[in-house]
């Protein structure tokens, strides 16, 4: 029992090095550019500005996917004390099958697996909500799961997926206002046209961290941001779900704006803020139409559609749009 608990607690500490990695070149970086670039030699005020922007908004998006609880099913799917005895007693998986599709016609579930069986898990005793998978790394049922990240040592799942989503846009933001701003110094100590100084090493090492990060970053934020129109998760994205009609990658897709406004809100004011804004509950998912109940859907849709009217408008794109152009202005002016 002892040496058991010492691995777990050993491999708990070692899960927090990735983290500890990104946060120490997050210093480093911070150093490299404000005190040798920013402070002691080359560049204007405003490049502070603009970098302290994006720091805060990188950091506070990165530390809120890393320390935001994943959620898990809530008491409404764990089996009732009755047939709970009787599934534990029961041995054959016919009958065990039977029980668990008893108690599931009472939850909103539609998703079943690649058999057609309710999914169940036994570790947690839960019937697993729509689009919920047990973690072996956190050990317990995440709703919504994505993935479990090493980088910010947590399931990415229903509770933070908007958090990590902003995570990978502001540190793609991040890496390239450091290569847009720092580009024409590395030119410089590239043809010597800059004094040789122990800035130097700062300079062109950050350059070519930052363009690194910059690439491996902005790819995976542009495959999450697919997904989130998809309104898939990385695991559908592999493994469709199963339906009562069979499996069907596009079975949680209402649309392109309805699948945005489920990770980040009916309010646009909120988007770029690692704040919670995202819809539902987590535990139950409109499914297309052809899978559940017509009326729950129309009803549903009305009330979504309302308060979804006139947020994805022209004047709203337009307005988004001019801002983001005004920011790429600021960085090459």
């Amino acid at each position: 029992m002892a040496p058991s608990h010492a691995l777990r607690c050993c491999k708990r500490a070692l899960n927090w090095v990735p983290v500890l990695f990104i946060n120490l070149v997050i210093g480093w970086s911070y150093y490299a550019y404000v005190v040798e670039l920013c402070v002691c030699k080359y560049t204007h005020f405003y490049y502070l500005v603009i970098f302290h922007l994006f720091l805060t908004m990188f950091i506070w998006s990165y530390w809120k996917t890393i320390f935001s609880k994943p959620a898990s099913p809530s008491k409404a799917f764990g089996l009732p004390r009755v047939e709970k005895e009787a599934y534990e007693r029961e041995e054959r998986a016919e009958v065990q099958q039977e029980i668990l599709k008893k108690v599931a016609r009472n939850l909103p579930i539609y998703t079943r697996t690649a058999g057609g069986a309710v999914r169940y898990c036994n570790p947690c005793q839960v019937i697993k909500p729509d689009r919920c998978h047990h973690c072996s790394t956190c050990e317990m049922c995440v709703l919504k799961m994505d993935h479990h990240c090493p980088w910010v040592n947590n399931c990415v799942g229903f509770s933070n997926y908007k958090y990590f989503v902003l995570f990978l846009a502001y540190a793609a933001l991040y890496c390239a206002v450091i290569c847009a701003t720092v580009i024409q110094y590395f030119i410089k100590f590239w043809t010597k046209e800059l004094p040789e100084t122990h800035a130097k090493f700062h300079i062109l090492f950050l350059f070519f961290v930052a363009a690194l990060f910059f690439i491996s970053v902005l790819s995976l934020l542009s495959y999450h941001l697919w997904l989130v129109g998809k309104n898939r998760t990385t695991i559908e994205a592999f493994r469709a779900p199963v339906f009562t009609n069979g499996p069907d990658k596009n079975g949680f897709s209402l649309g392109f704006s309805r699948n945005v406004a489920e990770v980040f809100g009916d309010q646009a004011k909120h988007w770029i803020f690692p704040v919670y804004s995202s819809l539902g509950d987590g535990h139950s998912f409109l499914a297309r139409l052809v899978h559940i109940d017509p009326e729950q859907a129309n009803s549903v849709l009305q009330q979504n559609g309302k308060r979804l009217v006139g947020f994805f408008s022209p004047q709203i794109l337009n307005l988004f749009l001019s801002s983001f152009v005004c920011w790429v202005l600021i960085f090459y002016v």
